[in-house]
């Protein structure tokens, strides 16, 4: 559990700047802006960085909310990305991430913490934020797509967060179609129920 004080807040026009802050001039990974999962083919590559950074910042003038941020002490310190799995057209597409059903899921695709934070249970925090943001929103299953992380492994291979991290969250595996790559689900209950 972590022991520092979290609040989480949806990305907004407003706190663009704390998003853009928190990736820094990288874009948290290789100029990623967390538009990996938003596109496919050579797009992702082709516009590594401001390209990316720009169509990222286009969602969030549109009044599209593309996950949540963490803030510790008024500084972001995380992020998380989470939709409607309809909004990853990649994951759409994916052979090894299709679906596993023909159910509404939303996804979380992206998890980043600041360096300083990590280690702390920070990416635990923001998944179970995430899950009330998608259960806000009318969703009744949330899905995650971890790395069964055997070792210390750097950030940019555990992008979409560790089994375990899900794990401590509630979450419980409902696929493994392939050895280092699960399918994790939460069932959200609604209020009253």
């Amino acid at each position: 559990m972590t022991s520092l004080d979290l609040s989480f807040h949806p990305l907004t026009q407003k706190l663009w700047r704390d998003f853009e802050m928190l990736f820094g001039e990288n874009g948290a990974c290789g100029g990623c802006w967390c538009m990996y999962w938003k596109l496919r083919g050579k797009a992702f590559d082709e516009n590594k960085g401001e390209g990316n950074r720009q169509m990222q910042k286009s969602i969030v003038d549109a009044k599209i909310i593309p996950g949540l941020l963490a803030y510790s002490e008024g500084y972001p310190v995380g992020w998380v990305a989470v939709e409607p799995r309809s909004q990853y057209p990649k994951l759409a597409h994916s052979r090894v991430l299709k679906p596993i059903d023909d159910r509404e899921v939303w996804s979380i695709t992206c998890l980043f913490v600041e360096k300083k934070h990590r280690r702390k249970g920070v990416a635990v925090e923001l998944i179970k934020a995430a899950v009330e943001h998608a259960r806000n929103h009318g969703a009744q299953i949330v899905e995650g797509y971890p790395v069964d992380a055997k070792k210390n492994s750097p950030p940019p291979f555990v992008f979409t967060g560790t089994a375990s991290a899900f794990k401590q969250a509630g979450f419980k595996e409902a696929a493994r179609p392939s050895p280092s790559r699960l399918i994790f689900r939460y069932a959200v209950k609604r209020e009253g129920k």
